[in-house]
């Protein structure tokens, strides 16, 4: 886990600037005509003309960005170099009140917290975790991180929000969501998501997700996505799990709670649509993971259970 700041890859993307991807700049640019034929009209040789202009300006745009993009790779220092991790964690959980204190096997979920509950914060210190206190206004996860981003001394490019109640995240999983944001320029966020068990089709405490061809995420829900005209999940298809991880590029993160909330946002209550609403991209990896969040109290149970038969301890 990312307790201090480990070094993976400075970014001087500016949060607002979502440069195209080059590769489909280069793809829209290559059809846009035909070379004009020696028989054409003066009139269509003239539009050709143009036309060849055109396509030479798209040429060199789409060059140009390639170019840009190689560079941020090769200039020394990397992109992204720096990142730190932090897991927010509050008492006031609407479905598992006082849940980062559950005890599995003994111990406490989290391990390091930015919290505003002085009780999660002596419990964190107990075990020589490093504490970051923040306000009760913090709406969200996310919102907390930021705030505990702007508390720490040092600086650091990418910020992984680490989900407390997500206790066997895999650390492979959370370097994955690091080298993905390290890899687009163009997202200012990544996660991951793994298959969907049958079981939790219906299940609105697991979030689904459906991406595009390129790894970009097109929506989250709390239903299941696609749904389709039968109304019943179709075995033969790979419904994704959205797992409890976050990159943030941390200059997105500190603008992230200046955005007003989205009325996506709002009716599935899932914080990371407010980034898609307001048009920035995320990236999204897939990971072979055996999910197992603690969403209510009867969770904990199938995470000792399951940590026993692992002999995780």
């Amino acid at each position: 886990m990312y307790t201090r700041a480990k070094r993976v890859s400075d970014c001087q993307c500016q949060p607002s600037a979502r440069p195209a991807d080059p590769g489909d700049c280069a793809d829209d640019a290559m059809p846009i005509c035909a070379p004009p034929s020696s028989d054409s009209s003066s009139a269509s040789s003239g539009s050709g003309g143009r036309a060849w202009i055109v396509h030479g300006l798209a040429l060199g745009a789409a060059a140009a960005a390639a170019a840009a993009a190689a560079y941020l790779y090769r200039r020394p220092g990397g992109f992204r170099t720096r990142a730190v991790g932090i897991i927010p964690a509050r008492f006031a959980s609407s479905r598992f009140e006082g849940k980062p204190l559950a005890p599995i096997l003994g111990k406490p979920m989290i391990q390091i917290v930015a919290t505003d509950d002085d009780r999660i914060a002596e419990c964190c210190r107990g075990f020589g975790a490093d504490v970051i206190m923040t306000s009760e206004s913090c709406k969200n996860g996310s919102e907390r991180c930021c705030e505990a981003l702007n508390k720490l001394e040092k600086h650091y490019d990418i910020v992984v929000n680490i989900q407390g109640d997500e206790p066997l995240i895999e650390p492979e999983i959370i370097d994955g969501v690091v080298m993905a944001l390290q890899r687009a320029p163009d997202a200012v966020f990544s996660t991951a998501v793994t298959s969907l068990k049958p079981e939790d089709a219906f299940d609105t405490n697991r979030v689904k997700c459906v991406i595009d061809n390129q790894g970009y995420a097109i929506y989250f829900s709390r239903g299941l996505i696609p749904f389709n005209k039968s109304g019943k999940a179709n075995p033969n298809f790979p419904y994704l799990l959205h797992l409890g991880i976050a990159g943030f590029d941390s200059k997105f993160l500190k603008i992230y709670p200046e955005l007003p909330p989205t009325p996506l946002q709002l009716e599935e209550d899932l914080e990371q649509l407010k980034v898609l609403e307001n048009g920035y991209r995320m990236k999204v990896i897939k990971v072979d993971h055996d999910a197992h969040g603690v969403d209510a109290p009867e969770d904990v149970e199938k995470i000792e259970a399951l940590m026993r038969a692992r002999n995780i301890h």
